[in-house]
C-alpha cells in the first residue's frame, strides 16, 4: 500500500492546516463548553488517523461501490426521520453507541463520491439534457430529505455541493445560464412571498414560521431585537468587543457575552462569535486565513487531478468547506438570516469531525494519484 507512493509528495502543509484549525477549534470548545472539549480531542485524533490511513488507499477502490453510497445516504436520511431523536424541533441525530450521529454531514461526502463516478461513467452523455434531468432528479431525495428535518441551512450548502459537482464534471455552461435564469428570479418572487405578514409559504408550512422570523429579525433587527435577533446581535456586540486580540480564552469577564449566556450554541453554530471575542481581529482572521487555505488547496489539487473523478472529488469538498464556513462565518457576523451550520473543523460535532477528515484523506489520496502518474509518465 505504501510502496505505491513517495514521501516527498505527501501533501504535508494540508496536514498543517489541518492540524492547526483543529486545535484552534479544540481550544474554543474548551472554553464554550469545557465538557466536550475530551470528545473533541478524541475526535480529532481518530479524524486525522482516518485520514492518514484514507490518504494512502486508491480513491478508485472505493469508487468502484459508487451506487451503494446513493442508497446508503437515502437510508441514513430516511432512519433519522424515523428514528432520530428530537432537539429544538428537528430531528437531525440518532445515537449509535452512545454517540450522536448526524446523516446529513455524512451525506455530503457520499454525494461527492457518488456523482464523482456517476458523472466519470457517463462522461460521453453527460451534457444530454436527458443526463442533466436525471442528476437533478437523483438529488431531489436527499435534498427534501435534509429540508424536511427540518435544516434549511444544510439543505442549501448540500445544493451548492452538488452546483459545483456539476461545474467540476464539464456540464455545458448553458445549463448553468438557464438555472441562473429561472432560478434567480424564482428565489427573488419566493423571498419577496416569504416575508409577507401572512405569507403562504408559511400556512401551507413548506416554510416553519421560525424560519420566517429570522429572516424578518434579519431585515428588521431592531424590531426583533429582544426575540430572534436577540443572539445575531449579540454575536456581532461579541466579535467587535474583541477588538484587536480578544480578551482572551476562557477569561472570566463579566462583561463577556459568552460568560452571560447571551449565545445559544456556542460552541457549535456561534463558534466564531467565540473567537471574535476571545482571540479577537488576530484570531479571526486566522481561522478565515487557514480555511481559504485548506479549500484553495482542495481546488489545487483539484485542478491537478489526474482524472475527472478525483477532480470531483477534491473539488468537492473545496466547495463542501468553502461554502459552509462562508455561511456559518456571515450568520454570525449579520450578513446572512440565523441559521445553524457548524464551522468546519471548528465547531463542535464529531460526526462533522470525522466526516471532514475523511474527506481531506480522500483529497490526499487524489493528490498523491496525480504526483504517481507524473512519476511514472
Amino acid at each position: 500500500m505504501f510502496k505505491n507512493y513517495r514521501f516527498k509528495d505527501y501533501d504535508f502543509k494540508l496536514i498543517l492546516y489541518l492540524c492547526a484549525l483543529t486545535i484552534i477549534g479544540i481550544l474554543l470548545v474548551n472554553s464554550a463548553q469545557p465538557e466536550n472539549t475530551q470528545k473533541q480531542l478524541m475526535g480529532f485524533i481518530a479524524g486525522l488517523s482516518i485520514m492518514i490511513i484514507l490518504s494512502f488507499i486508491d480513491y478508485h477502490i472505493w469508487l468502484k461501490i459508487w451506487f451503494v453510497y446513493y442508497f446508503v445516504m437515502i437510508a441514513l436520511l430516511v432512519l433519522v426521520l424515523w428514528k432520530g431523536s428530537t432537539s429544538l424541533g428537528a430531528k437531525r441525530w440518532f445515537t449509535i453507541l452512545g454517540i450522536r450521529f448526524q446523516p446529513s454531514e455524512a451525506a455530503k461526502i457520499l454525494l461527492i463520491l457518488f456523482f464523482a463516478q456517476f458523472i466519470m461513467k457517463f462522461k460521453e452523455r453527460i451534457n444530454q439534457w436527458y443526463m442533466i434531468l436525471l442528476m437533478i432528479v437523483l438529488v431531489i431525495p436527499p435534498v427534501a430529505l435534509i429540508y424536511k428535518q427540518p435544516d434549511l441551512s444544510t439543505t442549501i450548502v448540500f445544493a451548492l455541493i452538488f452546483l459545483s459537482i456539476l461545474f467540476l464534471g464539464e456540464i455545458n455552461i448553458r445549463y448553468f445560464l438557464a438555472l441562473a435564469a429561472v432560478g434567480i428570479p424564482a428565489f427573488i418572487i419566493v423571498f419577496i412571498l416569504l416575508i409577507q405578514p401572512d405569507s403562504f409559504l408559511v400556512k401551507k408550512e413548506i416554510v416553519k414560521p421560525y424560519q420566517q422570523l429570522r429572516i424578518l429579525a434579519w431585515l428588521h433587527p431592531d424590531e426583533y431585537e429582544l426575540e430572534e435577533a436577540f443572539q445575531q446581535q449579540n454575536s456581532i456586540m461579541a466579535i467587535g468587543s474583541g477588538q484587536l486580540t480578544g480578551k482572551g480564552l476562557n477569561n472570566t469577564g463579566v462583561n463577556s457575552v459568552k460568560n452571560g449566556n447571551f449565545i445559544s450554541e456556542p460552541q457549535t453554530d456561534f463558534i466564531f462569535t467565540i473567537a471574535g471575542e476571545e482571540l479577537g481581529f488576530v484570531g479571526s482572521a486566522t481561522i478565515i486565513i487557514l480555511i481559504v487555505l485548506i479549500t484553495v488547496e482542495c481546488f489545487y489539487v483539484a485542478f491537478k487531478a489526474a482524472d475527472l473523478p478525483g477532480r470531483i472529488i477534491a473539488g468537492g469538498m473545496g466547495a463542501y468547506i468553502g461554502f459552509q464556513s462562508t455561511i456559518n462565518i456571515c450568520v454570525t457576523t449579520g450578513l446572512f438570516p440565523n441559521t445553524g451550520v457548524p464551522l468546519p473543523f471548528v465547531s463542535y460535532g464529531l460526526t462533522s469531525l470525522l466526516v471532514l477528515f475523511a474527506g481531506m484523506g480522500f483529497v490526499m489520496n487524489v493528490r498523491l494519484q496525480k504526483e504517481r502518474k507524473f512519476n511514472n509518465d
